[in-house]
C-alpha cells in the first residue's frame, strides 16, 4: 500500500482487526472494532491515535469497541447508511459507489448486502486493497443471514469483478474450514489442495493465513467459480443459472 502501513492482528476469538497507518500524515484507521482493547493495545505497540473508523456492518463482533474508542481518541467513525440506526457513534454515512478519502487515497464504498442487509466492503482504488468484512473471506464467503442467495451472489460477483491483482483483507479467521469444504466440491483442484495443505501449516506455526487476493480466490474459492463447468458437472447442474450454481454451494456450506 503506497505510503501506508497495515497491521492485522486477531481480535476476539477469531476476528481479524486490522490498522491501515500512514506515516506522512499521522493519520491512522481501523477496519471495524471487533474488540477495542485489542486495538487499543496495537495501537500503543505502533505509537499510533486512531483518526478513523471504517465500519463494514452492524454486527456486535464488529462494532463493540467503537464507543470506547470514539471516547479516548475522537476518531470519525464512518458507516453504512443502511445500518445506520443500529450503529454507535456513526459520524459520517456511506451509500454504495459512494467514494471518501484517506490520507489522499480514493476509497470507493460498494454494497454487499447478504450477510447482513446494509453490509459495506471499501476498496482502496490506487493501491488495489479490499477490506471486505463478512463478505468474502478465504475460500469462501459469509453466511447469509438477512439477505437472499441472490442477494450475496450479486455481491460476490461485484468482488469478482475487482482487478486480479487486488489484495483482500477479510473479517475472520475461517481458512481451514472453507478450504476443507472447497475440497469437497472440486476434490480434484490441485491449487485447492495445496492451499489446504498451507493453511494446514500456517495453522500449526500460529501464522495468518490473511490477507489473500482475488487471483488466487478465482482459483479456489467455490463462491466464485460458480461459472466453471468443472464445477457444475460435479455437481451434476451444467444447465441452471449461476445463480443457482451459487445458492447450492451456499447451502452445502451451510450444511458442512
Amino acid at each position: 500500500m503506497n505510503n501506508y502501513d497495515i497491521f492485522q492482528f486477531i481480535c476476539r476469538e477469531d476476528n481479524y482487526g486490522v490498522l491501515i497507518a500512514d506515516n506522512n500524515t499521522g493519520l491512522t484507521a481501523s477496519i471495524d472494532a471487533p474488540d477495542a482493547s485489542a486495538i487499543d493495545n496495537e495501537l500503543k505497540k505502533r505509537d499510533l491515535k486512531l483518526t478513523h473508523l471504517f465500519i463494514t456492518h452492524k454486527h456486535a463482533d464488529h462494532t463493540d469497541g467503537i464507543d470506547f474508542l470514539k471516547k479516548k481518541y475522537g476518531c470519525t467513525v464512518i458507516g453504512p447508511d443502511k445500518e445506520k440506526n443500529d450503529i454507535p457513534c456513526l459520524d459520517v454515512t456511506v451509500i454504495d459507489e459512494e467514494y471518501i478519502d484517506f490520507s489522499g487515497s480514493p476509497v470507493r464504498v460498494i454494497e454487499t448486502p447478504g450477510h447482513t442487509l446494509g453490509h459495506i466492503v471499501y476498496f482502496f482504488e490506487r493501491e488495489n486493497i479490499l477490506f471486505a468484512g463478512d463478505t468474502i473471506f478465504l475460500m469462501g464467503c459469509g453466511r447469509v443471514f438477512e439477505g437472499t442467495h441472490d442477494q450475496m451472489f450479486e455481491s460476490m460477483k461485484k468482488i469478482k469483478s475487482l482487478p486480479n491483482d487486488t489484495s483482500i483483507y477479510c473479517g475472520h479467521e475461517y481458512s481451514l474450514q472453507n478450504a476443507k469444504f472447497a475440497i469437497s466440491i472440486e476434490p480434484d483442484n490441485k491449487l485447492i489442495e495445496a492451499r489446504m495443505k498451507d493453511i494446514e501449516r500456517k495453522t500449526l506455526q500460529n501464522i495468518d493465513c490473511l490477507p489473500t487476493n482475488l487471483e488466487i480466490e478465482l482459483k479456489t474459492n467455490p463462491f466464485l467459480r460458480y461459472d466453471e463447468m468443472s464445477v457444475r458437472k460435479i455437481l451434476e447442474m451444467e444447465k441452471v443459472s449461476d445463480k443457482i450454481i451459487f445458492s447450492e454451494i451456499r447451502k452445502r456450506k451451510d450444511n458442512f
